[in-house]
């Protein structure tokens, strides 16, 4: 392993991170959505939005750390008074903090400041939790409205800056899934590949993997994976699903390959996989809905006999799904998802094939929309016995 990983070096120039004028224009934008919606001020609050609208990267706990941005005016900062120093050092807009004693309650500040303001309705972020939100109501009286409108619009559609670095996340994935065969051999460990996969992405400059499946023979039936650790044996199959992590964006492919020489229904399991996943990358295009790319895809496992719909052998989930800032997040490629799709909107090709209980196939390349139409970040892998 070690004399692959001395191998991999990063990429130079480095694709720089999202810069303060991208983060001040969110903003703006974000005003307007919240204004458009009715509300007077938009509340976000920790976690990957939080992250896009202001670089600060925060988890979520039982003390509040929001965004209060209102339609006018400047940005306020709720947060626990003991961590104004941290919360200061990962801002990266001005801000204007609105600290709280561990015996207040920080809602209350939140409703101080919509009444300094002469505001009534509040847009609220909806990965707040509910309790959150509901203490929120509750001690504010505020009219609270529900602000996915706003997040969605916002971060479903990449700037081209936030293209390059998706493209850069998925170079790196793509350069470790190809020396991931490298290191196999009869007996290694699912364990050791995903140890091996942290490390590769970690030695091309990432901070680490945003997630790591690893799957052998009768676990790749399975599409997250089966608990425990499996060995690879002569003639498996291989599936292996990882992202990493780039200025706050993940990469996310997937690619299965035989350690050995595969079945005759392998093969053709995998020739179809590979159809489907083509038929969804021709149909996406601006104007799209989402749900037209998921049934292109299913519409090529029909004509082989497979599922229909979710009956399996077939496609047990929906075709793909929007990725950013979060490994899943808008656009969804799914049956009912009339969203159309538009310039700037990245998403997951990964119609896979399972066949219960003995094999499954997925191949996963993600999709950006541009003007003249979809295109792949990394080039669909070719065969069955190369990445």
């Amino acid at each position: 392993m070690t004399a692959v990983l001395e191998k991999l070096t990063p990429a130079t120039p480095a694709v720089p991170a999202i810069g303060t004028r991208e983060i001040e224009a969110r903003l703006e934008k974000a005003r307007a959505l919240t204004r458009d919606l009715g509300a007077d001020a938009l509340l976000i609050g920790p976690g990957a939005s939080l992250a896009y609208f202001s670089r600060l990267v925060w988890g979520l706990s039982e003390r509040l750390t929001a965004l209060f941005l209102p339609v006018t005016g400047k940005p306020l900062l709720i947060c626990p008074y003991f961590e104004q120093g941290t919360v200061n050092a990962g801002l990266k807009i001005e801000a204007e903090l609105r600290p709280w004693h561990e015996e207040e309650c920080p809602f209350a500040l939140i409703g101080s400041a919509m009444r300094d303001l002469g505001l009534s309705k509040l847009a609220v972020d909806p990965a707040l939790p509910f309790a959150m939100a509901h203490r929120l109501g509750h001690a504010t009286g505020l009219s609270l409205e529900e602000a996915s409108p706003v997040i969605k619009a916002c971060r479903s559609r990449k700037s081209p800056a936030e293209i390059a670095i998706l493209a850069e996340a998925m170079a790196m994935t793509l350069r470790v899934e190809k020396a991931v065969p490298q290191i196999l051999h009869e007996g290694i460990s699912t364990s050791d590949v995903a140890a091996f996969i942290e490390a590769a992405h970690k030695k091309l400059g990432s901070p680490g993997s945003s997630f790591v499946i690893v799957q052998f023979g009768r676990g790749t039936a399975f599409p997250h994976g089966l608990p425990g650790v499996q060995h690879l044996k002569e003639n498996d199959l291989v599936l292996v699903d990882t992202g990493c992590w780039l200025h706050g964006y993940t990469s996310d492919l997937t690619r299965t390959y035989c350690f050995g020489k595969p079945t005759d229904e392998e093969r053709r399991i995998w020739d179809i996989e590979k159809e489907a996943q083509a038929a969804a990358f021709a149909k996406a295009g601006i104007g799209v809905p989402c749900e037209e790319v998921d049934a292109a895809a299913r519409a090529v496992l029909v004509r082989y006999g497979l599922g229909p719909d979710y009956r399996l052998p077939g496609l047990p989930h929906r075709t793909g799904h929007g990725l950013g800032m979060d490994v899943h997040e808008d656009p969804y490629i799914v049956r009912g998802n009339k969203t159309p799709l538009d310039v700037g909107m990245c998403f997951s090709d990964e119609p896979m094939i399972v066949v219960p209980d003995r094999f499954g196939i997925r191949l996963e390349d993600d999709i950006y929309i541009t003007e003249s139409g979809p295109k792949f970040f990394t080039e669909p892998q070719s065969d069955i016995l190369t990445v």
